[in-house]
């Protein structure tokens, strides 16, 4: 139950300041732009970010969803833990079959693909566990996986 409300107070957290950050240009282009500079999500961009970004993405949303949930330290290390390797995955790049982060969270990279290209900065803000945000929102956009002529899977957002 710890996992599940710290689940939903860090994406709460994590959609609107991301969101806000794109909203705001003063903030997206001191703060958040640095992120972005990666046109091509990689695993170990996933963190790279502003420190002040980092300071309020990750610390106080954990901080939040540490407090909220009411989380022993114990369960905390797994948590955050857990929070790590997912967004890192979903930065990766990479639709690997039978991943189960993708099987069991429709926030996966192909998702959050869609966002760091270069229309999508409108879309997909939500990270990382769930899309409710966009969703109830309208800021989700809709992908395809189209395999590419040299081999490998290309999200392509689908457009209305």
């Amino acid at each position: 139950m710890q996992f599940a409300v710290a689940m939903l107070v860090l994406d709460t957290w994590q959609y609107f300041i991301h969101r806000y950050m794109h909203i705001n240009r003063f903030l997206y282009r001191h703060i958040h732009y640095k992120h972005h500079s990666l046109i091509v999500p990689f695993a170990y961009g996933a963190l790279y970010n502003h420190p002040l970004e980092g300071l309020l993405l990750d610390t106080v949303g954990g901080a939040i969803s540490f407090l909220v949930s009411g989380m022993t330290p114990r369960t905390a290390i797994f948590f955050f833990s857990f929070a790590t390797i997912k967004t890192v995955d979903d930065h990766c790049g990479l639709w690997l079959p039978g991943n189960p982060l993708h099987v069991l969270f429709s926030n996966n990279s192909a998702y959050h693909d869609v966002h760091h290209q270069l229309f999508g900065g409108k879309y997909n803000f939500s990270q990382p566990f769930f899309v409710v945000w966009d969703k109830i929102l309208g800021t989700y956009m809709p992908y395809s996986l189209e395999k590419r002529r040299d081999g490998g899977l290309e999200a392509r957002p689908v457009k209305d």
